[in-house]
């Protein structure tokens, strides 16, 4: 790994090791104290964030390095400097780029440009450290990824693309569920369909959430309206009710099946509070995830990976 684009640019195997190296950082994180002293994560926020500003700024500080926060007013991306520009000027100042912007061109640009690795905070089509904390929590609470079957239901989002793609990776079933309209973009479909069939998984894609979640091990939703589509919002409530994870829809799942959501959530839109906040949701468990997915994916790309080899226990490996 150079950087972290898009989950469709790593391979099963690139995937186990950074889920096998999140599991030794989590166990033993003061192992990891100082493994990044003196270098600097620049993040670059185009979009606000709760969870990806705090994860990484407090994974750099538990790693030992800094990190340093860019406001969409301190740099105005492609207004004021150019992509090129600021990939130039900060791979002589920093060690590392985070970016959570609009258009993933843009990180694809800063990635291409850049001398030091680029980390993907979440585009409009991609949202990668979302979609490894998920799989970790899926993998400590199920035990396998592996024949797995994950149903996404509501927009055809950024964490449904990069669910998809690390499903199709993984050999897991991932069901989605959208209304017509909102489908997830063509493109990231057929390359997770084409890939599920190597790993044995499969992708499909319904207008019936009934259908998604029938027998699914885990039962996933996100906001229904994105960063960026505030204007259609109550356009969209009435297009998306049916798509409500609910007490009724979440029993058409296994009796052990689990909720997650990559939040912030809004209780009474795609999900319930009976269901979210029931003893099946791991949603927290799934946020506090992310601090730990990256760290390990800033222990890889900034060069200071600390267990070698990574050997996992009996229970830590993924079927692949």
């Amino acid at each position: 790994m150079n950087d972290l684009v898009s989950i469709r640019d790593l391979s099963p195997n690139q995937i186990r090791d950074l889920l096998d190296l999140t599991w030794h950082v989590k166990a033993d994180p003061g192992a990891y104290a100082g493994a990044l002293h003196g270098k600097t994560l620049a993040m670059i926020f185009e979009k606000p964030s709760l969870r990806t500003r705090v994860t990484f700024d407090v994974g750099m500080e538990q790693l030992g390095g800094h990190s340093l926060y860019l406001s969409p007013e301190e740099i105005k991306l492609g207004r004021r400097e150019s992509v090129y520009d600021v990939a130039k000027n900060l791979e002589r100042m920093v060690q590392a780029i985070m970016i959570r912007t609009f258009a993933h061109e843009v990180v694809v640009e800063m990635a291409e440009h850049a001398a030091i690795p680029v980390i993907n905070g979440l585009t409009d089509f991609s949202h990668p450290c979302q979609a490894l904390a998920d799989f970790l929590t899926m993998l400590e609470l199920k035990g396998r990824v592996r024949g797995l079957k994950v149903a996404f239901v509501g927009d055809g989002n950024n964490v449904a693309h990069s669910l998809m793609f690390a499903g199709a990776l993984l050999g897991a079933h991932v069901s989605v569920a959208t209304p017509p309209g909102y489908e997830p973009n063509p493109d990231a479909l057929r390359w997770a369909c084409q890939q599920s069939a190597y790993a044995g998984g499969s992708c499909t894609l319904t207008d019936d959430p009934v259908e998604a979640v029938r027998d699914a091990d885990v039962v996933y939703t996100d906001v229904w309206v994105s960063i960026g589509h505030e204007a259609e919002a109550e356009q969209r409530k009435p297009v998306f009710i049916f798509c409500q994870v609910n007490a009724k829809l979440f029993g058409r799942a296994k009796p052990d099946a689990i909720f997650l959501h990559c939040l912030p959530a809004h209780r009474g839109e795609e999900v319930t509070a009976d269901v979210i906040d029931s003893e099946r949701s791991f949603v927290f468990q799934q946020a506090e995830n992310r601090l730990h997915v990256q760290k390990a994916i800033l222990l890889e790309l900034m060069g200071a990976v600390v267990v070698e080899p990574r050997r996992a226990v009996e229970h830590e490996v993924m079927p692949l």
